[in-house]
């Protein structure tokens, strides 16, 4: 590798696009920034437009393009800004940078990442969401492109790392590992109590908000499911979940002769990100090795569909496929937003998911267009129920 990889991170305040920069700023060697972008976060970017000096910042929104853009120009630094959902597809599409981390929240990640994979860059994908909704239309498009896509999260890395050299029609079943989150031992009626507080304090990730509260509901393994039916292009059937309260196995593949293979290491998204920054070399991560001498033990259990009904209901969806997935995302989506504002309770995301979910009809979509109409639809029906319920 060598500077000429430049990086376009979209969601760089994010979790994934801090650890994203991390490893830039440990590797300048191999790699610099052309492209910055981030939705409210704008003293955070203004600090890494400062250290990284990409040539363009795209943010969330006028206000906040003004703002960063004082701040640059008060110290004396080039970058442009710009602001909106054009701006953002934009940025994943100039042909400034060749490698796009795709580390955008939620279904709003889905246009830039595709633009990007339209436009043949190399994409790294933290966007689990993408392919949730737009799981067969997205992997088409980046057949058609003959681009690279590199799963980002930890149990797809996992899976992806454990396949390599494989016959892939060996392959028995996929294990996706799971904490269990912070709620893995709390007494069931008590759940209805918890406050958003309680459910972003991950026993082991550092994490956003909504992707926490995904790994308390488990609502994020139900997701996950959905993205490896199209990644590893295998059915919904042959991929189960197993918890692991310690995150250090970050998941597995069986094989039809019995073998099991693993990939471990501490529970940090710098090492996916190595791997796939990389790719296909090994490059330093700045994570601590296991130390399997300390290494108390490593346990697993079944998950519990009871405590985790979110799991089951979208274990459903990746079954059921259509616009299952859709209304499901959208739904966790507003339900989730609505948990973290106070307006409803932990177990009333699953009241509202399911309620949404209930309102699909089964039909694919047959463009992008119709998912974003499916999305927009299935919104509208998770607010309404969340009116209800607050």
């Amino acid at each position: 590798m060598s500077i000429q990889n430049r990086l376009t991170v979209l969601g760089s305040t994010g979790s994934i696009g801090t650890s994203t920069l991390d490893l830039v700023r440990r590797h300048p060697d191999r790699f610099s920034v052309y492209a910055l972008t981030a939705n409210m976060n704008v003293d955070l970017m203004f600090r890494q437009c400062r250290e990284f000096e990409p040539e363009l910042a795209v943010v969330g929104t006028e206000s906040g393009a003004l703002q960063l853009r004082k701040l640059l120009q008060e110290h004396d630094l080039s970058t442009e800004v710009f602001h909106g959902k054009d701006a953002l597809v934009e940025a994943a599409s100039a042909a400034e940078a060749n490698i796009v981390v795709a580390a955008i929240v939620g279904a709003a990640g889905l246009l830039p990442a595709l633009a990007a994979i339209e436009c043949g860059k190399t994409v790294l994908l933290a966007n689990k969401e993408a392919l949730v909704c737009s799981g067969q239309l997205f992997m088409s498009a980046v057949d058609k492109a003959g681009t690279t896509l590199l799963p980002v999260d930890s149990e797809h890395n996992a899976i992806f790392q454990s396949l390599q050299g494989q016959d892939k029609k060996g392959v028995r079943r996929f294990l996706l590992t799971a904490s269990g989150g912070p709620f893995l031992r709390t007494p069931r009626q008590l759940l209805s109590e918890v406050t958003p507080e309680q459910a972003c304090k991950h026993p082991n990730w550092d994490m956003g908000a909504k992707i926490s509260v995904d790994s308390a509901t488990m609502m994020n393994k139900g997701l996950e499911i959905i993205e490896a039916r199209w990644l590893f292009d295998c059915p919904a059937e042959k991929i189960e979940v197993v918890v692991h309260p310690e995150s250090i196995v970050h998941s597995m593949v069986e094989y039809c002769d019995g073998s099991t293979l693993a990939q471990m290491g501490n529970p940090d998204m710098r090492v996916p990100l190595a791997h796939v920054l990389g790719w296909p070399e090994r490059i330093e991560s700045g994570v601590p090795a296991l130390d399997f001498g300390t290494l108390a033990g490593l346990h697993f259990e079944e998950p519990d569909l009871e405590r985790f009904p979110c799991l089951e209901l979208s274990m459903q969806a990746a079954k059921a496929g259509a616009d299952y997935p859709v209304f499901l995302n959208a739904a966790n989506e507003v339900s989730v937003q609505a948990f973290l504002q106070g307006d409803i309770a932990y177990t009333d995301i699953f009241r509202v998911n399911a309620a949404v979910m209930e309102k699909a009809v089964g039909r694919e979509p047959s463009s992008i267009e119709d998912v974003l109409e499916q999305d927009i639809v299935a919104r509208q029906i998770a607010h309404e129920q969340v009116e209800k319920l607050s």
